[in-house]
């Protein structure tokens, strides 16, 4: 299957694509410094992840970002989501009854993700599987096909019959809009990973904390349904933190909507 590719450039090396990664050239050595503590874990079920992190600064070479381009991109976020919003809220409305109407629960599945170094927030999207999928994921956990932290499973026996349709066309991720509107999401950036994941992180995974989270990146337009390797995600992630600039973020969203045309990549 082809790959789409994109060109990335950041100041401490020449141009390259993203295809197949060789891990131990991405690792990324320190330029900046950034603390990432586990906001808000205060079960007792949590006490030993915090308790190892508290202590690690997660170093990564990031592209330099002045107040102004921060100020932009989160401007561009604001502006995006909220006209998507507004002109997708009719399609939402539907797929919200449809999701009443095929299966029982709640319309929208929201759960505990780390985002911006750690920081916890409400993720929603879409339920796209049975009410109590995640009582059953311990049970599949041994056919996890990713490797690493990542849970994922090509043929996940929890997803309804909807909610296949939904991850294909990537609907279920329209309400994430509201993430992005609220400041706990970017529209591009890393994935937010579940506090789960983030408990048998490493040094080096820990690193994706190190920027906003978002709807896409990288990893979605690279074929993320043909990644089996949690550490080629890391590469991308962080290839697109020491990478960024509105040029590339504007390229991502339209290699997305590329992808997602083709109904490609998303299970």
């Amino acid at each position: 299957m082809r790959r789409l590719t994109l060109q990335v450039r950041d100041r401490s090396g020449p141009q390259r694509s993203l295809g197949p990664a060789d891990s131990g050239s991405r690792v990324m050595h320190a330029s900046t410094s950034m603390p990432i503590p586990l906001l808000g874990l205060r079960t007792r079920r949590h006490s030993a992840m915090r308790q190892r992190f508290d202590n690690v600064v997660a170093k990564i070479k990031l592209q330099p970002r002045t107040r102004a381009s921060r100020i932009a991109k989160r401007a561009v976020d604001i502006v995006l989501a909220a006209i998507g919003l507004v002109a997708l809220s009719p399609v939402m409305l539907l797929l919200a009854l449809a999701v009443k109407l095929t299966s029982p629960g709640p319309v929208l599945f929201w759960h505990r993700r780390c985002g911006l170094k750690g920081r916890m927030f409400r993720f929603y999207k879409f339920r796209t599987m049975v009410p109590d999928a995640e009582a059953r994921k311990r049970a599949l956990e041994h056919l996890n096909e990713m490797k690493g932290p990542a849970f994922k499973m090509r043929r996940d026996p929890r997803i309804t019959r909807l909610g296949g349709v939904l991850r294909k066309l990537s609907l279920d991720e329209l309400p994430q809009l509201w993430n992005v509107l609220r400041g706990d999401m970017s529209l591009v950036g890393p994935r937010p990973p579940t506090p789960d994941e983030v408990e048998r992180y490493t040094t080096r995974q820990i690193q994706r904390l190190s920027v906003m989270p978002g709807i896409t990146g990288l990893w979605q337009v690279s074929g993320r349904s043909d990644i089996a390797d949690f550490e080629r995600w890391v590469d991308l992630d962080l290839t697109y933190a020491r990478s960024w600039s509105m040029w590339l973020d504007l390229r991502i969203l339209l290699k997305t909507v590329v992808v997602v045309a083709r109904v490609r990549g998303a299970r």
